[in-house]
């Protein structure tokens, strides 16, 4: 076998062990590379919402809560299309590409911090999720196939470990950067009335962003010539018994339950871990927590799920199968959220970050559920799953809206927009994963 062109062919459901071979060792090292991307670029977010909300002088927290809204939205409307072009272009020409079009989204903040326009950092955020969704598309079913699917959540487990290590560092990183003196600023420009003071102030804040962007452009290409040139092995889906069976009676993706079901709750999952990752310092502020301490908050969410993605490491499945970690998730979202609810200040700001240990495990279990037995189907039942990474588009929106409710307030908009997300996937994890097998 040629390195250059050296395809792994995993056949879902079955011990063979692929990832014992050179090629496969290769692709989980590069594949934790990108998943170490994934989580730096997703994870400034939570930075981004309090930075631009005052940078930009937005009046709500929901006009903040775009940030999320444009960033996820991206995987809807990129996911399908990123299927086809993964057909067209390899796993690996998908990745480099993917990895590209973040640099171009990354560099639209440049202009957009000199003009301190809020739709330019949106727009750029959207072409960064752009990016990440083809990236996302390829990665996923990638390390969920290149070795036995039995397996598959403990190798997107220590992928996760790839992912969150980078996303606790990245809001320390960029926190300190562009919020430094955070607080003492925001009192600085709440207090200018010349209004020449106050946008010298304000374009002084917006352009700390600038550099830390250029650093990530450059970067993400030169991360994208390294995977164009590697030898990064295609791997092929075959079908098993079951998949082989499942290809001569159903015709569609659409025919499989337990993926459809799934989507919604990748959905549901998504939106929870965001809001547990970034809304948590909006959280913080509406009980009156000052900027200089919130910015950190994200940083304790991602350092509970690091704790979930060892536990996984290590149990899964050994101890424990995926769907017996799902349902352990479940369980534990459910009791932190109405922790949550039932607490205030600290405490409560304790059980947010809790959920980060709650969320760990879902998606590794979650992912190679709703895949399992697609065999051809498999590119394209992943790109629906990524659609559903548009949750973190659509629930944190909800929670800003319903917030500022009189009759409903923070607290139980935090406990309404969580406790079905973790009820329906306590029931994906008992029942819904084999639905229509």
């Amino acid at each position: 076998m040629e390195k250059t062109n050296s395809t792994i062919s995993a056949t879902p459901g079955t011990k063979a062990d692929v990832r014992k071979t050179s090629d496969s060792q290769k692709a989980m090292v590069i594949i934790g590379v990108l998943f170490f991307v994934f989580g730096f670029v997703t994870w400034l977010n939570g930075t981004l919402i309090p930075f631009l909300k005052l940078a930009c002088q937005l009046e709500t927290d929901i006009q903040a809560f775009f940030v999320t809204f444009a960033f996820y939205m991206a995987y809807f409307f990129l996911a399908i299309p990123s299927s086809y072009i993964l057909k067209r272009t390899g796993y690996k020409n998908g990745m480099a590409l993917g990895l590209l079009i973040m640099a171009v989204g990354s560099l639209i903040f440049v202009p957009a911090a000199n003009s301190r326009s809020f739709a330019l950092f949106l727009t750029g955020l959207f072409i960064q999720g752009t990016g990440l969704a083809l990236l996302q598309t390829a990665s996923n079913p990638y390390i969920s196939i290149v070795g036995p699917i039995e397996s598959a959540a403990k190798r997107i487990s220590i992928m996760g470990l790839c992912n969150k290590i980078a996303g606790a560092l990245s809001p320390l990183i960029l926190g300190a950067i562009v919020l430094k003196g955070a607080g003492q600023l925001e009192a600085n420009i709440n207090a200018a009335t010349n209004p020449v003071e106050k946008e010298a102030l304000l374009n002084q804040l917006a352009s700390r962003v600038i550099t830390p962007y250029i650093v990530i452009a450059v970067l993400l290409v030169v991360l994208a010539f390294v995977i164009k040139k590697s030898t990064l092995p295609e791997i092929e889906a075959e079908e098993d018994d079951a998949s082989i069976s499942a290809s001569k009676t159903k015709t569609s993706v659409f025919q499989f339950r337990h993926l459809l079901l799934g989507v919604l709750c990748l959905f549901l999952y998504v939106g929870v871990e965001v809001m547990a990752g970034d809304a948590i310092g909006i959280y913080g502020r509406t009980i009156g927590i000052t900027l200089d301490k919130t910015k950190y908050f994200t940083t304790f969410t991602l350092i509970a799920m690091l704790l979930g993605y060892v536990a996984g490491i290590f149990t899964i499945p050994k101890i424990i199968s995926q769907q017996t970690a799902l349902k352990i998730s479940a369980i534990s979202g459910i009791i932190f959220s109405l922790c949550v609810f039932a607490t205030t200040g600290y405490t409560a700001i304790t059980f947010i970050a809790l959920l980060g240990l709650a969320n760990a495990l879902m998606w590794p279990a979650i992912f190679p559920l709703a895949i399992a037995g697609l065999g051809k189907f498999t590119k394209i039942g992943s790109a629906l799953l990524i659609m559903g990474i548009a949750g973190g588009a659509l629930i944190p929106l909800l929670y800003a809206s319903l917030k500022e409710k009189p009759a409903i307030g923070n607290s139980l908009a935090f406990l309404i927009c969580m406790l079905p997300c973790y009820v329906y996937i306590l029931y994906y994890s008992i029942a819904g994963y084999k639905t229509g097998k």
